[in-house]
């Protein structure tokens, strides 16, 4: 007879749901000293939504948004009518607009302050911040030292090893 998951005695390791087990150690990241220029280099080379800004010690100083990028190089609507206000004026005006903001530092651009987590936190409290803040990646942090990254992606693939755990051991029963 079949038994109900929720029915079967099953053994949780709560230590094998740290963020340490899923996340990414090798963040894709930037030197604080970059250009917006250099940085929309590593966005299009990585395919990277976020790069995790750290300092030549690995400390984290910030990071920084593709959704920062653009916003940082897209002209008001009032640039956009004085180019004629057509599509092919706004995508110009865009193009150029990046041109001139291109060799400026990505500093004033960053989120210097952002919600970091640490290995040894549980997948169920990073789950609930990226839900609740609407965040794609976080960084991974150990006494201010950038040590990867966790998306939303790892922890379904936490989830999805930890149900496949459960059920061998509910079927070896």
């Amino acid at each position: 007879a079949a038994r109900h998951l929720a029915d079967a005695k099953v053994g949780c390791d709560a230590s094998a749901m740290q963020i340490r087990h899923v996340m990414s150690s090798h963040p894709v990241r930037i030197a604080p000293g970059a250009s917006l220029h250099e940085a929309a280099e590593v966005f299009a080379e990585s395919d990277a939504s976020v790069l995790m800004v750290a300092d030549g010690d690995g400390r984290l100083v910030g990071v920084l948004s593709e959704g920062d990028l653009i916003r940082a190089m897209l002209p008001d609507l009032e640039a956009i009518r004085g180019a004629g206000g057509s599509l092919l004026d706004a995508l110009r005006v865009f193009v150029e607009h990046g041109a001139q903001l291109a060799e400026r530092p990505i500093t004033p651009y960053l989120i210097t302050q952002p919600i970091t987590v640490a290995p040894g936190d549980h997948v169920a409290m990073v789950a609930t911040i990226l839900m609740q803040r609407m965040i794609h990646r976080l960084p991974v942090v150990d006494d201010g030292i950038l040590v990867g990254t966790v998306s939303r992606s790892d922890v379904c693939r936490a989830v999805l090893r930890a149900k496949t755990t459960i059920q061998t051991n509910a079927a070896g029963e």
